[in-house]
């Protein structure tokens, strides 16, 4: 492993392997907390090394010290369940596989986050130390290999081995041991923001030393969509991605996401089409495919790709909530304000829902609940002067129908 000031979470990681690893590589990359000393009461032989700006240089400095057969790579937020030592003890008896490809639950503060290709999905609770957080984002990683000279990482972020292998024809195998991720759930939201700007800063840089290469198109270019918000610098990412590599669904599928965000409807759908085609339905899609279409004016198609997330197993209250909101465009007001009101009541603190619902009220003719979700809404999140300007127009339209209401009954009481 290597780490820089991970102490509120390192005994964590070290605990859940220490009962069946052999040895354990500790790479300090420059720690003020007592990082180097939490490892050594596990009994981790602690290296000093220098941060470079890039991650596979750091890791390979720690591999370089390998001595065992196998190596198994952790990062200090991140942790295995009790019953994985036992099952890698089995899968390293494998006589001609080089690596096991696993899956990494990223746990998430609501269920309405998607990180890459895939959406959050709700928490299943598999270990204890989850059970804070109500979502996870399931993504495949390489965390288990052979102890071999050729197998090294490769890029100054989003550092892989996967490509080292394939250069060397050396097999490798799907496994079912989980690696349990908390960075996203656990960072304060600063820090969090600091570590999205350096791993889009080290894009930049492994861009520019692959000009050719798609996947760097593919990191870069969902920086730009979620870190930075610029989905028009985003699409141009995607679109040489799919130049590039015409079959990633990936590239397709985010090229269409950028074109809906920009209100580019008849090139979203081309675009969410060929992905569609190469095989991409996942939740992301649906969502995408979703907004194209209610963004479109047709809501009968939004509602059927909104529901089709729920289907995968993989709803939210976001996607909920965007389904009210078709269902009321449809006519099915009370229907539809039930199923907003509820993915408010599901996820309280995200400020989008209350606009959403504040929205499909006032559609759906229920002044008194817009009014009130607006008013709602100056409570949640960071709410913009646009808000504040909502709920003061809403409010006075609320004010001015009840008087009107009040006019007619009081002119019906003197006839």
């Amino acid at each position: 492993m290597i780490v820089k000031d991970g102490a509120p979470v390192l005994a964590r990681c070290l605990r859940s392997v220490s009962s069946f690893v052999d040895r354990i590589v500790f790479g300090d990359t420059g720690s003020t907390d007592e990082s180097p000393a939490i490892a050594r009461a596990f009994g981790a032989e602690v290296i000093s090394i220098p941060w470079e700006q890039d991650f596979s240089l750091a890791r390979n400095r720690v591999l370089a010290h390998r001595k065992c057969d196998w190596i198994l790579v952790l990062d200090a937020d991140e942790m295995l369940a009790r019953s994985a030592g036992a099952r890698i003890r089995e899968l390293i008896e494998s006589q001609n596989v080089y690596a096991f490809h696993n899956p990494r639950w990223n746990y998430m503060r609501d269920t309405s986050t998607r990180l890459g290709f895939q959406a959050a999905r709700p928490n299943r609770f598999v270990i204890e130390e989850s059970r804070p957080y109500p979502a996870y984002v399931p993504l495949p990683t390489t965390r288990l290999f052979r102890s071999h000279p050729g197998i090294y990482y490769e890029g100054c972020v989003h550092e892989t081995i996967t490509r080292r292998l394939a250069a060397l024809g050396l097999a490798s195998a799907r496994a079912d041991f989980v690696v349990h991720h908390f960075g996203h759930a656990e960072d304060a939201d600063l820090e969090r923001q600091k570590k999205n700007d350096l791993y889009q800063a080290l894009g930049e840089k492994k861009l520019a030393a692959n000009a050719n290469d798609a996947q760097a198109f593919i990191e870069m270019g969902l920086a730009e969509l979620e870190n930075s918000r610029r989905p028009a610098v985003a699409l141009a990412h995607f679109e040489r991605a799919c130049e590039l590599s015409p079959r990633s669904a990936v590239a397709w599928l985010f090229a269409g996401v950028c074109l809906v965000r920009l209100m580019r409807l008849p090139e979203a759908f081309q675009r969410l089409e060929r992905a569609a085609d190469l095989g991409m339905r996942n939740a992301v899609f649906y969502q995408a495919l979703g907004d194209a279409n209610f963004h479109a004016q047709r809501y009968g198609e939004a509602r059927e790709a909104y529901a089709q997330v729920a289907c995968l197993g993989e709803g939210s209250p976001l996607t909920e909530a965007k389904q009210g909101a078709a269902e009321v465009h449809l006519g099915s007001a009370e229907q539809g304000i039930r199923r907003m009101r509820q993915a408010v009541a599901d996820a309280p603190s995200f400020g989008e829902l209350y606009d959403i619902l504040a929205a499909g009220a006032l559609l759906g003719g229920d002044v008194e609940l817009a009014a009130q979700t607006a008013e709602a809404r100056l409570r949640v999140g960071k709410p913009t002067q646009f808000h504040y300007q909502l709920a003061e127009m809403l409010q006075a339209q609320w004010k001015q129908q009840v008087a009107q209401t009040e006019s007619g009954c009081a002119t019906m009481r003197v006839s």
